[in-house]
């Protein structure tokens, strides 16, 4: 199933793509329906308003979970590119609700930085809780994947060795438009190409399936340290290709048009407004 949050007149709504429409789910969003105990069928089996998908004003996939949690260094390219070295353990570091934008919203550039950079993420989205999980109920907690783009801002991020102030700033952070379930990609380890351009050039390319770890890895080893609860986010890392590793450097700047992709998730594609 490919599943979304879209804005309405009566508020946000869950839908379910089926062809050309939207079905309404019953739920304001899809953090709330992933709280109920057999979501998949009951999504599946809902025939509720159509809305038409063309047009449609996606929301956040989940516009207010109750954590966000990004990998950082986990496609050698980019560990490589950022001159790091091979990590034991992922890097973690937290976002916050705040930072969400829709799939195809304006992201607004920050008045106050000079380097605004694109990360392309496949991001997981948790659809049952869990905590301390063993392979199999970490497998199963997974409701889907989607796309995320962890705008950064670079010099905010750099100015001392822990990142968290450059990867925060309200409303920048694109996630959606489908939370698209394991059994459509392939499973809970899917290879992906997953793609970042700007003004049409290509600036990141790679696959998934290199990532060091993996989606389920992932949510082992995050669970053991904290509850994950259904419509928690974890971002998975990016490639390379970001345009602080460039040299020159290259930033995001007014006017320009983002689009982070991945194959069989579809794409968030933003307009990069001035503030």
């Amino acid at each position: 199933m490919k599943l979304a949050t879209i804005r309405t007149a009566a508020g946000t709504r869950a839908v379910r793509l089926d062809g050309e429409v939207l079905v309404d789910l019953g739920y304001t969003d899809l953090g709330a329906l992933f709280a109920e105990p057999g979501w998949q069928d009951e999504a599946a089996a809902a025939s509720g308003t159509a809305y038409p998908a063309e047009g449609a004003d996606f929301a956040p996939v989940v516009p207010s979970p109750s954590k966000i949690i990004c990998v950082g260094h986990n496609y050698t390219g980019h560990i490589k590119e950022m001159g790091r070295e091979l990590p034991s353990y992922p890097t973690l570091f937290p976002k916050f609700a705040e930072t969400l934008l829709g799939a195809n919203d304006d992201i607004v550039r920050p008045a106050e930085t000079e380097a605004f950079d694109w990360e392309v993420e496949l991001a997981v989205v948790i659809g049952r809780k869990v905590r301390r999980a063993d392979e199999e109920q970490a497998a199963g907690a997974i409701a889907g994947f989607t796309v995320m783009n962890d705008i950064s801002v670079r010099d905010w991020q750099f100015r001392t060795i822990e990142w968290t102030q450059g990867k925060i700033w309200e409303a920048t952070t694109p996630v959606g438009p489908y939370v698209v379930t394991p059994d459509e990609v392939g499973g809970v380890r899917p290879a992906l190409e997953v793609r970042t351009v700007v003004d049409g050039q290509v600036m990141q390319r790679d696959d998934t399936g290199t990532l060091l770890f993996d989606p389920v890895f992932l949510v082992r080893y995050i669970s053991t340290v904290i509850t994950l609860n259904p419509g928690d986010i974890i971002a998975t890392g990016t490639p390379a290709g970001v345009g602080n590793a460039r040299d020159p450097k290259v930033f995001l700047l007014p006017g320009q048009t983002v689009t982070t992709e991945i194959s069989g998730l579809g794409a968030c594609v933003n307009k990069v407004a001035g503030a």
